[in-house]
């Protein structure tokens, strides 16, 4: 063959892929765009819930059109657009803090905690720290449990919250991250969230330090948008694309312990999307709720620990089918690493821009998932091909290495047998005790936030 046939045949096959490449990057354009268009309709953010323990008396919750009053030592919240009444005692929540050489971040958590009428005791569970977490919550007025040893098959941080949750006396639990930084009525506003939902997730406002690990973390962040939608939506996603924040998550005491959650999803490192995703396959509501005015997260120390440690569960390897892994990959590819790599070689074409510009609006609209937002927003999405990498790698090459310990794969999520919810009164027991089974943009939405807060 002649190298004018060659050269031929070579142009021939690099336009006949341009076009498919072009008509994959179309279609998976208008996926994220019809994901983003989801948040045009979302649920209004959490709303501080006061606790009141004395009789009369009346609380109007400020910036909520939330009444509160309070009568023989309870605390009647009336929404009057649904015309729903919630009563959430004071002193109704327990608090579990899974700890693992948290001296350096534990001690806000834990006071803040402490400080909340609605709380009834905070429990740390010391997992096996080196450092001096047990002492500090101690003195703080925690009660500590001093973890053992994860048994075989189980991940950290859900074996020390299983451990928590044995050990918690109050009807609701809230499970905070050590790195969680509460603010007044955030337990009040979760335990109201459990009369509409049976498992609640709060999405914070994240604390970052510097424009570089804000970038990085706005893009991670962003490729959580564009896999599964904006948080809070009015209309829930089916049961395998649940998300939720394992920073905090809300439930009632006795419904959790008859549905064995935290065991159901004892092997996976992004146990709380496990979780999650388990407890709705069996019916139970879940609901992952914009808690930016009522809750700050410090995740990393560096952009260095972002890359490190949330590039590694972010991608829910553990508990996405390989069929769905790669289409949700090949949406990041084509939607964000795609048009920014073409930019920069100076080869970007129409779709490229407008995908640009439909991500430099997510950027902007990110702003409200953050204490600072600053120009590190505006610059995430040039990092977003150095972001599908990661991605990539932990999605195919995952490591199970989490704070010194090793694990084996996880058993695959699956339905369980039986029905029921996972209701609970706030008196403590539970009308559902259920046997299930098995982290915004524009126009669009104006915040977002993912979990997932890994495992241990």
């Amino acid at each position: 063959m002649t190298p004018g046939k060659l050269a031929g045949r070579s142009a021939v096959a690099g336009a006949v892929a341009g076009a498919v490449v072009g008509a994959a990057q179309a279609v998976a354009g208008a996926v994220v765009c019809a994901r983003l268009a989801r948040g045009r309709r979302r649920r209004p953010p959490l709303r501080p819930v006061p606790a009141v323990a004395e009789s009369g008396g009346s609380v109007v919750v400020p910036a909520g059109e939330v009444s509160v009053r309070a009568t023989a030592g309870n605390v009647s919240v009336v929404v009057p657009a649904g015309n729903v009444s919630v009563v959430v005692p004071a002193g109704n929540v327990s608090v579990v803090v899974p700890a693992r050489d948290e001296e350096g971040r534990l001690g806000p958590c834990v006071a803040a905690a402490l400080a909340d009428p609605a709380v009834r005791e905070v429990i740390v569970v010391d997992d096996e720290s080196t450092d001096g977490t047990a002492r500090l919550a101690a003195s703080l007025g925690a009660t500590v449990v001093r973890g053992t040893p994860p048994p075989p098959g189980w991940v950290g941080k859900p074996w020390a919250v299983h451990q928590g949750l044995a050990a918690a006396k109050g009807p609701v639990v809230v499970t905070l991250d050590a790195d969680a930084r509460p603010r007044p009525g955030l337990f009040g506003a979760l335990a109201a969230g459990l009369e509409e939902f049976d498992l609640v997730s709060a999405g914070p406002r994240f604390v970052c330090d510097g424009p570089v690990e804000q970038a990085l973390h706005a893009s991670f962040l962003a490729t959580l948008v564009y896999r599964l939608g904006p948080i809070g939506a009015a209309t829930p996603p089916p049961p395998h694309r649940v998300l939720a924040n394992g920073q905090c998550l809300a439930f009632h005491r006795s419904a959790m312990l008859a549905a064995d959650g935290f065991a159901r999803v004892r092997g996976h490192l992004a146990d709380d999307v496990a979780l999650a995703r388990t407890l709705a396959a069996g019916g139970w509501r879940v609901g992952l709720l914009d808690a930016g005015d009522l809750l700050t997260v410090d995740m990393h120390d560096s952009a260095a620990g972002v890359w490190r440690e949330w590039g590694r569960t972010l991608a829910l390897a553990d508990v996405t089918g390989r069929g769905r892994q790669a289409a949700d990959l090949a949406v990041v590819w084509l939607t964000a690493a795609l048009p920014v790599a073409r930019l920069l070689a100076g080869r970007a074409t129409p779709l490229d821009l407008g995908l640009l510009g439909v991500r430099l609006l997510l950027a902007w609209a990110l702003r409200g998932s953050y204490e600072r937002p600053g120009r590190g927003l505006l610059l995430s999405p040039l990092l977003d091909p150095a972001t599908a990498v990661q991605l990539t790698r932990a999605t195919y090459r995952p490591r199970r290495i989490w704070r010194g310990r090793s694990y084996g794969p996880p058993r695959p999520l699956g339905p369980l047998v039986g029905g029921g919810t996972g209701r609970g009164t706030s008196g403590g027991t539970a009308d559902g005790t259920g046997d299930e089974t098995d982290l915004g943009s524009g126009g669009t939405c104006d915040r977002t936030d993912g979990g997932t807060g890994g495992g241990r």
